[in-house]
């Protein structure tokens, strides 16, 4: 058969199915009458106020065009400047209303279409939002640093003591770090469908949970398939800091998603920033960096060449909270959000399969199924657990 006779009985299918769609819409309305009703609907991405005035942005995420007509504060109609009143589907627009707002009270906004329909945001209590000047970036970095960085690298200042254990201990330890990494996979999936309950349904938020975490779970699989072809021996040093870099980058992954929510949050006045907060995240964190550390714990340091690598590890692992943090702190998305939270449990469980393979490869069968190395899984998990009561947002 020629190659144009298979690109055409390929392609068959697809073209005929276009020609249906086509059809189908210019006739649908001859078909199915529809009842003249429009589906407005309008979501507020985010509503917060600034010195003199409040601020939301919307987007049109019904199917029919939408033209804003009115605006009110507290039910009260209010002059506002908006961006673009007429939207069309996934349209946005910037309201800016001037009201003289007072700290701590609670605002409702709420958008009146041409046709009548109504939708609100809400300021649960109004806090004026920092701006991006080098005092706000210095100040989300350093909220970064302390919840990310500083505990990553103090986990990983356990790589001696677990450099001198053996046997059922070290097994012990390679499960606990399966049991952690668990618990920050299934933690993350958990905020993301919490988060896609959120979202706007005309962003189908499960779709973007399935993309983004089988999409990072495929990916990261391919690049650790050709990894270990080229080196062979999966027990090698070099096939350990691949696995200590991949479980680095689930956990920055991870990280950067968990900067997002604290920005956003302490943004909009949810987050209270005290000693209890920060205690909660290092204790939160800490175990992360014996993760990361874990698979080369055991490796002897050929000059400063492991030092640099463990060094790089920390920095994967922890610097991406304080992106998350500006990112959350000044252009928070939900969207974005659900995106990082997704991509980082799918990386998360593909570094898990990893870190069991490489323990395998070394005693050269499952001890994670023995009573040792269910006992480090289930502690893991439980560590894990205790530390997050700490943790406040």
């Amino acid at each position: 058969m020629s190659t144009s006779k298979k690109w055409f009985l390929g392609l068959l299918p697809v073209v005929l199915l276009a020609l249906m769609i086509v059809g189908l819409f210019s006739g649908i309305d001859r078909l199915i009458p529809r009842a003249n009703i429009p589906l407005e609907e309008i979501s507020f991405d985010r509503v917060w106020v600034v010195e003199g005035k409040i601020l939301a942005k919307v987007t049109n995420t019904g199917a029919d065009p939408v033209t804003i007509a009115q605006v009110t504060v507290n039910d009260a109609m209010w002059n506002a400047d908006v961006s673009k009143s007429e939207l069309g589907r996934f349209d946005q627009s910037d309201i800016t209303i001037p009201f003289h707002w007072v700290e701590g009270e609670p605002y409702v906004v709420t958008l009146v279409t041409s046709t009548g329909a109504k939708f609100t945001g809400e300021i649960a209590a109004a806090m004026e939002v920092s701006q991006a000047t080098p005092a706000t970036f210095g100040l989300y970095a350093l909220i970064g640093l302390f919840v990310g960085v500083i505990p990553v690298l103090l986990g990983m200042l356990w790589k001696p003591f677990v450099a001198k254990l053996g046997g059922k201990s070290y097994t012990f330890v390679l499960a606990v770090t399966i049991g952690l990494l668990i618990f920050l996979g299934v933690d993350s999936l958990n905020e993301a469908f919490e988060l896609a309950d959120q979202i706007p349904g005309a962003f189908q938020g499960v779709g973007i949970i399935l993309l983004g975490g089988l999409g990072s779970f495929l990916i990261l699989s391919a690049i650790s398939s050709y990894t270990e072809a080229r080196q062979g021996d999966p027990a090698s040093y070099q096939a350990k800091l691949t696995v200590a870099y991949l479980v680095a980058l689930g956990i920055g992954i991870h990280n950067l998603g968990e900067g997002l929510a604290i920005g956003a949050a302490f943004t909009l006045g949810n987050v209270a920033m005290g000693a209890f907060l920060i205690m909660g995240f290092t204790l939160h964190n800490i175990t992360e960096g014996l993760a990361i550390v874990a698979p080369v714990a055991r490796e002897k340091t050929k000059g400063s060449n492991l030092f640099i690598h463990l060094l790089i590890l920390g920095a994967m692992g922890g610097v991406p909270a304080i992106l998350g943090t500006w990112i959350g702190g000044f252009v928070y998305s939900p969207i974005w959000s659900l995106i990082f939270l997704s991509i980082g449990a799918g990386a998360i469980f593909q570094v898990v399969i990893q870190v069991f393979r490489l323990e395998r490869s070394e005693s050269n069968r499952a001890t994670f199924l023995t009573p040792v190395g269910v006992a480090g899984l289930l502690t893991g998990i439980v560590v894990m657990y205790i530390t997050a009561l700490f943790v406040t947002v």
